[in-house]
């Protein structure tokens, strides 16, 4: 499962892969679902360390400045506020566009 193509149209990420699935995300789901530890939390020494919940909302959060495939596995997005650390591997973007229907938050799970 391999993207052939990455657009952003009219707030949402679209992907076309390379079965010729298409798969859409809105925008404001898939930063809201952003994996890295600064938004999901992680687990240390068998401590799971949650976020603060960021209070205030901007616009700039919801647009993407930048997107870089890493590997052969994922892409890099970098919003316009700045935030720029969560890594999208191709799985996690075909369960987000799964699951933003039913509006599910992927809210991190200790490894043990």
């Amino acid at each position: 499962m391999i993207p052939k193509q990455i657009k952003i149209n009219d707030g949402r990420l679209n992907i076309t892969w390379s079965s010729g699935d298409n798969t859409s995300v809105g925008l404001k789901y898939l930063r809201k679902e952003c994996p890295c530890a600064n938004c999901k939390g992680e687990t240390i020494l068998l401590k799971t360390i949650r976020p603060v919940r960021k209070s205030s909302e901007t616009p700039e959060m919801y647009k993407i400045a930048d997107n870089k495939t890493i590997g052969g596995y994922a892409v890099k997005i970098t919003w316009r506020d700045g935030h720029d650390t969560g890594i999208y591997s191709w799985e996690y973007l075909k369960t987000l566009a799964d699951d933003e229907s039913q509006n599910l938050s992927h809210d991190y799970k200790p490894l043990l």
